[in-house]
């Protein structure tokens, strides 16, 4: 933000806008133009200094000896300003019993008090400041001016040093509103990075889902026709041609979905040219695959008109029956689905897949589970819910129902 403008900002705002400065502790280094204003306040000090020691020495009230002790306070208060950075409120109160008694070290007292203004809160300039303005009455009281009126030197005083006191308020405001704007640039730019990183997780999800959901089915059907050619290598050759025919079908249905998710990956939002999404009405062809691979599937669909369902909840329908299709090919090779769909407007969707359990122990197949994980998240994201498990009778069960509003 201040590369190659650092030395035209005050070190204690560079050191408050730099969170790893304030992290380590280390004390802020002057700038160029921390050097130029220490050096112009200290010339400020000078210059009041003297033009007061000019006045002193006109003064017939004070003696010769407080007038040199008035001159060494001013001298040593306008030395200490080049501390005003690194201790401005022990500074400040130790300025207020030094130009009570020298006015050559008015001008210090006024630079101390400014500078207390800009770097500490309130509370702290409000008790120096009220001290300094309850003490001028009783100075000028004590120290007349000759040439000025008591009234109204009490009043000049005490309106310079509530204006000090105002500047010095205003500028530190004006340093915490570019600290409180800069954190506010950079909590955008973390939630705003937070909320890129959460939508790319989403639609990596998403993805994810839908290539298990479409993959896995024409994967377990290219599987089971090769397992079928391999251990019927006698099979009559119409047989061994529907096979073959089924497994070059799925393996090319498979590589477009590939090159459909490979695209949405590519363009980075889903291409409205491809091929369109299945819905309920799909379900016929489905179960027919699965027949045609063998399984043994009922359909009981129960819906008035397929037609009517929303192109939402009918693909999350079909990919619940898709995916349960899938498991029961996998873990319950050989035994009866029954795929049962009901439902009607204002009612829900309710869609079952249940399978009996199989015949003989069936090898374990490894990452199972994470097609469930989906249809759940799948049902949620639709408004509904979906429940799996083991049926009492040792079968297993996917029920989901869906909003059909």
């Amino acid at each position: 933000m201040f590369t190659g403008r650092r030395w035209f900002f005050p070190s204690a705002l560079l050191h408050e806008l730099d969170p790893d400065a304030a992290r380590s502790g280390r004390r802020p280094r002057r700038t160029a133009r921390d050097w130029v204003v220490d050096f112009s306040c200290f010339l400020l000090a000078v210059v009041v200094g003297a033009t007061a020691m000019e006045a002193l020495a006109d003064n017939p009230h004070v003696p010769q000896g407080l007038a040199v002790v008035d001159q060494v306070a001013g001298a040593l208060a306008c030395a200490a300003v080049w501390l005003r950075r690194r201790w401005p409120l022990g500074l400040a109160v130790a300025m207020t019993p030094v130009t009570f008694v020298s006015d050559t070290a008015g001008g210090a007292g006024l630079i101390a008090l400014f500078t207390l203004a800009v770097h500490r809160p309130f509370r702290y300039v409000a008790w120096v400041g009220g001290i300094n303005t309850a003490f001028v009455p009783l100075y000028y009281w004590l120290r007349p001016e000759p040439d000025i009126p008591y009234p109204v030197a009490v009043l000049f005083a005490g309106l310079l040093t509530v204006a000090i006191v105002g500047w010095g308020m205003f500028v530190r405001a004006k340093r915490q509103l570019m600290v409180s704007l800069r954190d506010r640039a950079r909590r955008a730019e973390t939630e705003a990075r937070l909320r890129a990183e959460q939508a790319q997780r989403l639609a990596r999800e998403d993805i994810a889902r839908e290539m298990h959901d479409v993959l896995a089915h024409r994967l377990t059907l290219l599987s089971v026709h090769a397992g079928a050619l391999e251990f019927r290598p006698d099979a009559p050759p119409a047989q061994t041609a529907r096979a073959a025919g089924v497994i070059r079908e799925s393996a090319h249905e498979a590589l477009q979905d590939l090159r459909e998710i490979i695209g949405v990956l590519r363009a980075g939002e889903s291409d409205d040219t491809g091929r369109p999404q299945p819905t309920l009405a799909a379900l016929d062809t489905l179960v027919t695959e699965s027949r045609e691979a063998g399984m043994k599937v009922s359909l009981d669909q129960r819906v008035e008109d397929s037609a009517d369902v929303p192109s939402s909840v009918g693909r999350t329908a079909y990919r619940i029956v898709q995916e349960g299709l899938t498991n029961a090919r996998k873990h319950a090779p050989g035994t009866e689905v029954t795929v049962t769909v009901t439902g009607a407007p204002g009612t829900g969707l309710t869609v079952g897949v249940h399978n009996p359990p199989p015949e003989g122990e069936v090898p374990p197949v490894p990452g199972s589970g994470q097609g469930l994980i989906g249809l759940t998240e799948r049902a949620t994201l639709a408004g509904g819910r979906l429940q799996h498990g083991h049926t009492p009778q040792g079968g297993f069960e996917v029920r989901a129902w869906l909003p059909w509003g």
